[in-house]
């Protein structure tokens, strides 16, 4: 893949190593495996970044990273592709896997004012959590099962095209 970009923008292992959230890990970010880039290693980051950035829970790059580590996959990449969901995109996106969970258990979808407070979370979430966690969990599904196998494709899709450069410039070197 096209490595070279992917690395301008990846951070420096030494400072995520010595970042303080990321220390409970300790000496399990010493792996080789975590910064590597190549096409098993960030797949499984994209599936496991993608899945933890719809799962409606507090501080996910932490169990992204706990996942990307267990799993030996691309640290960096799991962990940055967990801000899909950020302050910004948090309500639509909750917003719909709220609505897709309703469709699916074909339940009717009930208003909901978001609001930033004990009591919301008391009575609105109460009312529409079996929804909104069928919905967010889906989505996760799909979307890590789509980026795994869509990192895979795309990765050997520019394998593919180097080679065939290659062989083009070699037979022009030829004649």
């Amino acid at each position: 893949m096209a490595k070279k970009l992917i690395r301008r923008y990846l951070p420096d292992p030494h400072k995520i190593r010595a970042h303080k959230h990321l220390r409970l890990f300790g000496t399990l970010l010493h792996d080789p495996n975590l910064w590597h880039l190549n096409r098993r290693s960030v797949a499984g980051a994209f599936a496991i970044g993608l899945f933890m950035a719809f799962v409606p829970m507090p501080f996910q790059m932490i169990p992204a990273a706990a996942l990307a580590i267990s799993f030996r996959v691309n640290l960096p990449i799991a962990v940055a592709l967990v801000w899909i969901t950020n302050p910004v995109t948090m309500a639509p996106i909750f917003y719909s896997c709220y609505r897709l969970g309703a469709w699916v258990i074909d339940t009717p979808v009930q208003e909901v004012e978001f609001q930033i407070s004990w009591e919301w979370i008391t009575t609105e979430l109460v009312r529409v959590w079996k929804p909104f966690l069928l919905g967010s969990l889906l989505v996760s599904t799909v979307c890590a099962i789509a980026g795994y196998f869509g990192m895979h494709a795309l990765w050997r899709w520019h394998v593919i095209r180097e080679w065939e450069r290659r062989r083009l410039r070699r037979t022009r070197k030829k004649t």
